[in-house]
This record gives structure tokens, C-alpha cells and sequence, in this order.
């Protein structure tokens, strides 16, 4: 891990704005946090404590200054079957179990592999959250007692209230820009309606968010190999999704600050957090990219905006939690709305004409399986999807130049990669018993990419061998002759040939010395 500078970038006019943008992710955490706890049949203290200490963890230690992390929806689906089949005490060791394994992904630096993941799934996922995000808010439209969907009155004043709140946001960021505007929307909409007191959803209506101080907590579980065997899978799938989630929200605030961020730091962080929130009464969390987006599009860059908005969080809960619970959830879901218009690659609908189909085709399939499914398992299909296409493309890439040398051998001259893909095709390119007596095949450009390229080397050279001919292999590269090595008796060739040329060169000393 690197070192950790907290005073980094911190200037009096950037402590106030990360102080209040800190703030302002607190007040739109409250909500989502009680929501996934809903989510995962846990009280919704389970999830603020996660989003409490899960945030505080990673906003102090972890590779993204700037971003925010919490409870999150895509791991509270997950969770659900397990609270309801074992209970909640499984839950907390399972989250403990889901950190250690996060820790083990960090110290053996897996998270560079995220940079495998294609821009076009990048592009998905982007997407895919954003639409996500926006089906999410659309159940605050739902009557809190009865469950049913606002019509009439109540419905038009939660769409005035959340639409005032998206304008006063627009505005206010064009013209104020000594504080954050989501924060300023909340408040003038929450005074809006308390002072006219207007009988809209709040806060409150959800759950009550008052309560005390995390307190250390052992899950109570047995400690044997059958508690093990029910909740290894969970904490693997949960650490999955948690890493998946995080290196690619901070791959995307990396991109908006034009700042670079630490994937293996940022795997430590999260699995630490998770750990602490294990044993104390958390439901566990990943990085939030609908809050990360609040806090850097209300001027966020430290980590101190991070660690404001934990704190925050946690002195609603023990301190301000009535007057938290009368901010209307109209507000709430105009900042989200919002952040979907923000978070959302407009752009990507702009250039899906001029893209090739494969990228548009994967980038439709990832937003999609985000929606459908969850993002893991639309990171795992974009990236196995992109692979496939690549590999295709790349198999036909691989061609030859066919000659005769001056000692009237035929000399074959590839060009491209030989790998399980190309196999076929440089099998076809060989007639064996049209050939001369004598076979030259220059690898120069070539490279071979795995042992079925091996394999096929070998095949050829058995086929020459049978039809009596004599094979050269030139120019093969050094990590080619290595692997020829490894292979030992799995592979023997006829002849391995490496021409040595001789290089003139004009020596002003020579010259002088003629």
C-alpha cells in the first residue's frame, strides 16, 4: 500500500467544500442505506452502520480519495437468502469472511486486473448503474403503508417537489458556486415543505434512524467446517461484486478528476472495513457510485469528504435523527435523478453508429445483465463476450507469403498470431503432399500465444515428418522456445532454425586505418 497524505490538496476554500459535500452525500446516504437493509431483511441500523463504517474505513485508507462507499443494493439481493434461511449472526460472519477475502485480493494485487475490462463494458456498467440507480428511486413513489403507487395529488406533489429540486440543482450549479447545489436543493425544498407543511413522504415515514454507537459484536455462530461450508460461497460471490464495484467506480472518478487511484490499496480498504463492520453489527458495503457522483459533482476531491460524510452519518443517527427524518424523500429523489443524468454516458448513444457491432453489442448486453442481474455477472459476461470477439478477429489476422528460395525450397512466411483460435487456419494454409521436399516456415512475424499454437507446430511437423519431407522453423521467439522447452517430450519438431546475420557497419576508424 502507499503512503497515505490526508493534507493532500487540502486548501482552506477545499476543506469547506469537502466538509459540506461531505454533508450532502451523508443526507442522500440515509435513505439508501435504511432501503438495503429492507433489501437484505436486516434493521435498518444494520445498514447504517455499515454505510457508517464502511464509509469512514475507506474514505481514511483507501485508493480513491473522493469516493464514497456504503451498503449497496447489488450486495443486499445477495445477502437476502442467507438472513432468511440462517439469521442475521450468519450475515456478520459471512461479511467478515467476504473482508478477509477482499484483504487476500489486495495484498496479492488482483485488483490491477481490472484493467482487462474493455471500455465498451466499462461503458455498460456506466449505463446499466445509472438505470439501476433510476428504477431504485421509482419506489418512493410507492404509498409507504399500503405499498401501492401514488396517483393523484400525492403523486403530483412528489414529481413537483423532485423537479423543483432538479432545477434549483441546475441553477444553482451555474450560478453558486460557493456551495454544493444538491445540498442547497434538499434544503430549500425541506424548508419549502415543512414550512408550509405539506403532507408528502419523508425520511421518517421509512424507518427511524435513531440509535446509538456501534458496539463490538462476535457473530454468534459455530465455529466449525458446516458454518464454513454455508457461508464461504456468499462471502466469495459478496467479494466479487464488492471489488468489481469499487475498482470500476474508481476507475470512472479517476477518469472524471483526470487523477490516478491505487486498485490494490483500494481492495485492502474495502476488505478492512468490511472486517470492522462484520463485528460490529454492519451489513458490509462496496463503493456507491451514485454518492461517489454527489461528491464530485459537489466539488469533492479529498478524502476529508468522505470521512465528513461518515461522520455526518453517524451524528444523524446519535444527535440530529428528527430533524433528518422530516427532509422530504421528493428531495432525496430529485439529487438522484440527477446523478442518473450525470452518471449516464450520453455519449455512448451518439457514437453506437460508428463504433464496430461487436463493442455496441456488448455495451447493450452489459447495461442490460446490469439491470436484469447484477453488475459482477455483467462485468464477467462483457469481459468473456469482448475475449470471444477478439479472439475471433484475432484468429483471422494470421495470413502467409508464399515463395520459393534460391534453393528452390518453399518458404512460408506468417504474419500474425497462432493460438487456439488461428489453429485451424494455419493447419489449411499447409499442403503436405504438395509440397517440395524441402519446407521453410519463417515465424519472424509471428508469435505463438499458447500451447494449442505449440500443439499445431507439432502436428505440422508429424505431417511433414509422414509425407517424407523436411521442415525448417525459423526465426520462433525466445518466450516460443521456452515454451518449447517446457513442453519437453509433448512436442518435437523436425528443425529449429535461427539465422545469424552479420551487420556492416562503417567505422570512422576504420576508414581512417584503409
Amino acid at each position: 500500500m502507499t503512503s497515505i497524505n490526508f493534507t493532500k490538496g487540502l486548501t482552506l476554500g477545499q476543506t469547506k467544500t469537502d466538509t459540506l459535500s461531505g454533508l450532502t452525500v451523508a443526507l442522500a446516504l440515509v435513505p439508501e442505506a435504511v432501503a438495503f437493509a429492507f433489501v437484505a431483511q436486516v434493521h435498518p441500523l444494520v445498514g447504517l452502520y455499515a454505510a457508517f463504517i464502511v464509509g469512514l474505513i475507506t474514505a481514511v485508507f483507501g485508493g480513491r480519495p473522493g469516493m464514497i462507499s456504503g451498503a449497496t443494493g447489488a450486495l443486499a439481493v445477495v445477502m437476502v437468502s442467507l438472513v432468511v434461511t440462517h439469521g442475521v449472526e450468519y450475515l456478520f460472519a459471512t461479511v467478515v469472511l467476504m473482508g478477509i477475502l477482499q484483504v487476500l485480493a489486495g495484498i496479492l494485487r488482483l485488483g490491477k486486473f481490472i484493467r482487462m475490462v474493455p471500455h465498451p463494458v466499462m461503458l455498460g456498467f456506466v449505463n446499466g448503474l445509472a438505470i439501476v440507480i433510476f428504477l431504485a428511486q421509482l419506489t418512493q413513489f410507492k404509498d409507504v403503508n399500503t405499498g401501492l403507487w401514488l396517483s393523484g395529488m400525492p403523486l403530483l406533489m412528489m414529481l413537483g417537489l423532485a423537479f423543483l429540486t432538479m432545477a434549483t440543482i441546475w441553477g444553482a450549479s451555474k450560478y453558486i458556486k460557493a456551495f454544493p447545489a444538491p445540498l442547497l436543493a434538499i434544503l430549500a425544498v425541506s424548508l419549502l415543505v415543512i414550512g408550509l407543511g405539506l403532507d408528502v413522504p419523508r425520511v421518517g415515514d421509512l424507518a427511524s434512524i435513531k440509535g446509538g454507537l456501534p458496539i463490538f459484536h462476535i457473530p454468534e455462530v459455530p465455529l466449525d467446517l458446516e458454518m464454513l461450508k454455508i457461508i464461504f460461497p456468499y462471502s466469495l460471490i459478496l467479494a466479487a461484486i464488492g471489488l468489481i464495484e469499487s475498482l470500476l467506480t474508481l476507475n470512472l472518478v479517476s477518469e472524471l478528476t483526470e487523477t490516478s487511484g491505487g486498485a490494490s490499496q483500494e481492495c485492502v480498504a474495502q476488505g478492512t472495513s468490511n472486517i470492522v463492520t462484520g463485528f460490529f453489527g454492519g451489513m458490509g458495503g462496496c463503493a456507491m457510485i451514485g454518492q461517489s457522483m454527489i461528491n464530485i459533482n459537489s466539488g469533492g476531491r479529498t478524502r476529508l469528504s468522505g470521512i465528513s460524510a461518515a461522520l455526518f452519518l453517524l451524528i444523524f443517527i446519535l444527535f440530529a435523527s428528527n430533524l433528518i427524518e422530516q427532509i422530504p424523500l421528493a428531495a432525496l429523489v430529485g439529487v438522484m435523478f440527477m446523478v442518473v443524468i450525470g452518471t449516464f454516458a450520453w455519449s455512448s448513444l451518439r457514437i453506437m453508429h460508428k463504433i464496430p457491432v461487436s463493442d455496441a453489442i456488448v455495451l447493450c448486453l452489459v447495461s442490460a445483465v446490469t439491470v436484469i442481474s447484477d453488475l459482477a455477472v455483467a462485468v464477467v459476461v462483457g469481459v468473456i463476450v469482448s475475449a470471444l470477439v477478439f479472439a475471433w478477429k484475432a484468429s483471422k489476422r494470421i495470413g502467409v507469403e508464399h515463395s520459393l528460395d534460391t534453393h528452390g525450397s518453399e518458404v512460408y512466411k506468417l504474419h500474425g498470431p497462432l493460438f487456439f483460435s488461428s489453429v485451424e487456419t494455419f493447419h489449411d494454409i499447409f499442403k503436405c503432399n504438395e509440397a517440395s521436399q524441402d519446407v521453410v516456415v519463417d515465424f519472424l512475424d509471428c508469435r505463438v500465444w499458447d500451447h494449442s499454437g505449440i500443439q499445431a507446430i507439432d502436428a505440422l511437423a508429424v505431417r511433414y515428418k509422414k509425407a517424407g519431407k523436411t521442415l525448417h522453423l525459423r526465426h520462433l521467439s525466445k518466450d516460443c522456445r521456452k515454451l518449447l522447452k517446457r513442453a519437453g517430450n509433448l512436442v518435437e519438431v523436425s528443425i529449429i532454425e535461427d539465422p545469424q546475420y552479420g551487420i556492416a557497419v562503417d567505422y570512422p576508424e576504420a576508414n581512417k586505418a584503409s
